[in-house]
């Protein structure tokens, strides 16, 4: 027997049987990147490849921020961002228009314009003029108080400027109430009464009102009356100093206080026990 006999080779009952040729279209598929992936989508009914790719699997990061809100609460959210960027334009514009020159939209709308920015939102440019401030400005008050047995009493005088210099000392972050609130309520004041303390303007009863209102405020965070008793009238009055001249200089600068007294303020119901405002 050679090689060529058919009996020289294995029984071709223990072949492997073999299917039938794949067409060359399917051979050529399974030839290409990809057909792995093709071939089991095909073989497991029910699976999408889609879906694979839309899941954790694939990478995607979850939204965050208003992109992770329900469609509601994004328009919520969008109104709430509108709203604000409104109210600081207006604020801005506000402002701006009353430290700008004299112009068309403040000669129509100056009265409007003043009711917004005071007393709250005035704006002092001193800091930037030629000759700034060259003295200690303190405001101080006293009280008529009936205690809670019905004495009746006047206080001490109060400095209530020393206090919020205590407050800011060493305070790295102090508050504008703290810095500006009493200082600029004094200015207001001033600046819309004459030496005699008469009202020079339209603005001179507003002024008064909001500074009588800040001393009564602190006398009563203070209990200047004690416990149960009620502040009956205030006095406020500012003390005035220059400040030193520098060791080098030879201007002579007075170091005597000036005192400015207010008349007495009487209070009605309404500006006491914390209902001042």
């Amino acid at each position: 027997m050679n090689a060529y006999d058919g009996g020289a080779g294995p029984p071709r009952e223990a072949e492997a049987p073999r299917g039938p040729e794949a067409p060359a279209e399917q051979q050529l598929r399974d030839d290409l990147p990809g057909a792995r992936i093709e071939a089991a989508r095909d073989d497991l009914p029910g699976v999408r490849l889609g879906a694979v790719q839309d899941g954790p699997e694939a990478g995607a990061e979850p939204r965050g921020g208003v992109a992770a809100l329900s469609p509601r609460y994004q328009v919520v959210a969008a109104l709430a961002l509108a709203v604000v960027a409104v109210a600081v334009c207006v604020h801005v514009g506000m402002v701006f228009l009353h430290v700008a020159p004299s112009n068309t939209v403040t000669k129509a709308h100056g009265k409007a314009i003043d009711e917004y920015v005071y007393p709250e939102f005035e704006q002092n440019w001193k800091l930037f003029a030629p000759n700034p401030l060259q003295q200690n400005i303190a405001v101080q008050v006293r009280a008529d108080v009936r205690t809670a047995d019905g004495t009746a009493r006047t206080t001490g005088w109060f400095d209530l400027s020393a206090q919020d210099g205590r407050a800011i000392d060493g305070n790295l972050v102090p508050s504008h109430t703290q810095q500006n609130e009493l200082r600029r309520a004094w200015d207001f004041y001033v600046g819309s009464h004459d030496s005699d303390n008469r009202s020079a303007g339209p603005r001179g009863t507003l002024a008064e009102t909001y500074l009588r209102n800040i001393v009564v405020l602190r006398l009563e965070r203070g209990e200047a009356a004690g416990r149960g008793g009620t502040i009956e009238r205030v006095q406020v009055r500012s003390r005035t100093t220059n400040v030193p001249a520098p060791s080098w200089s030879t201007d002579k600068v007075s170091s005597k206080p000036v005192y400015r007294v207010l008349p007495w303020w009487p209070l009605a119901a309404g500006d006491t026990e914390g209902d001042a405002r």
